[in-house]
């Protein structure tokens, strides 16, 4: 497994992470035993940054990953973790708390669901409309001083939330959506994180299993599984999109790879700065996701894909109207 470092002042992590949400919430039922299963394989097959939310599943996932560490070394693990979100016991969405109080709190339960001491990277799920930056980051900044995390991080936020930030302590990478459908990003948040020597941990590679290559037309959504409310996810838009993916898929098949394989690993061509976080809940999505690190394109390969999936052509935001608002990467 080769390796990538996040920014000028994160830690070295593996060129591909492992995002857990899915194992615990908002996709759907999924199978605790093999998540255990999956976490361990990509363990196994060198993946060392594992991201989560203590938000996901109430703690769940935190606990999931605690089990699947459980005789592993700690040391040669990161465990990137977001806070903020308030849910109440239904799961429903009811707030945000970046203050610094909640900060520190949010990490001494977080500590203890993973049996752990430190964690190396801690973010603010999203910007706190009603607390500055900057005493989000300050707060956290302490508990890197104490000695409880190693690294800060920061999740959906803009160019200039991210240079304000940076005033206060350095900040290793900046979790956001980036794929072939969500290139947002690009205009001004990429160019600033390069500025200030910060690196990207990529989510939603797939756009949330629209580039997997698997999803279908008549595909049924669970009722707890959030893309029943995705708007890439409904009617003429879900048309769309999936004309994009197969036009993708001719550009696959001519490199003998999977769809997935081609989406993953064009993130990770745009720059040694980028880590993509992969959300598989399986092994065999997992091993497929893996195979992207084999994929490399030329000139006429990243012509073909922008040619079959060009910037701007997903139908329907990432993020239903509501969420969308709450973006600081988005206005």
């Amino acid at each position: 497994m080769s390796k990538r470092t996040l920014g000028g002042n994160g830690p070295t992590v593996s060129a591909v992470g492992l995002g857990t949400m899915g194992m615990s919430d908002l996709y759907g039922p999924a199978d605790e035993a093999e998540s255990i299963a999956t976490i361990h394989a990509a363990l196994d097959a060198g993946i060392t940054l594992i991201d989560t939310g203590d938000f996901y599943g109430m703690g769940h996932n935190e606990l999931l990953i605690r089990d699947a560490l459980r005789g592993r070394d700690r040391e040669s693990v990161q465990i990137s973790v977001k806070f903020g979100a308030q849910r109440d016991p239904a799961g429903n969405w009811v707030g945000y708390d970046a203050s610094p109080a909640a900060t520190k709190t949010a990490l001494a339960y977080t500590l203890r669901r993973l049996g752990t001491d430190y964690v190396d990277i801690y973010r603010p799920a999203r910007l706190d409309p009603s607390v500055p930056v900057e005493e989000t980051v300050g707060a956290v900044a302490e508990l890197v001083q104490a000695g409880y995390v190693r690294h800060i991080g920061l999740s959906e936020v803009g160019a200039d939330t991210l240079r304000r930030a940076s005033v206060v302590h350095p900040i290793s990478d900046l979790q956001i959506e980036y794929s072939l459908l969500s290139r947002g990003l690009e205009a001004q948040v990429l160019p600033a994180a390069r500025e200030l020597g910060i690196g990207v941990t990529a989510y939603g590679v797939l756009s949330r299993g629209l580039l997997s290559g698997h999803w279908s037309q008549d595909r049924a959504i669970a009722g707890t599984d959030f893309r029943g409310a995705s708007p890439r996810f409904q009617g003429d838009n879900l048309t769309r999109n999936l004309a994009l993916v197969e036009a993708l898929r001719k550009v696959a098949e001519a490199k003998g790879a999977s769809v997935a394989q081609v989406a993953v690993a064009w993130v990770a061509s745009r720059g040694e700065d980028i880590v993509p976080l992969v959300g598989a809940r399986r092994r065999d999505r997992l091993a497929e996701a893996l195979g992207s690190l084999d994929v490399r394109f030329d000139a006429a390969d990243l012509a073909a894909i922008e040619e079959a999936v060009p910037a701007g052509a997903a139908a329907g935001e990432r993020y239903a109207e509501a969420q969308m608002a709450r973006l600081d990467s988005e206005l």
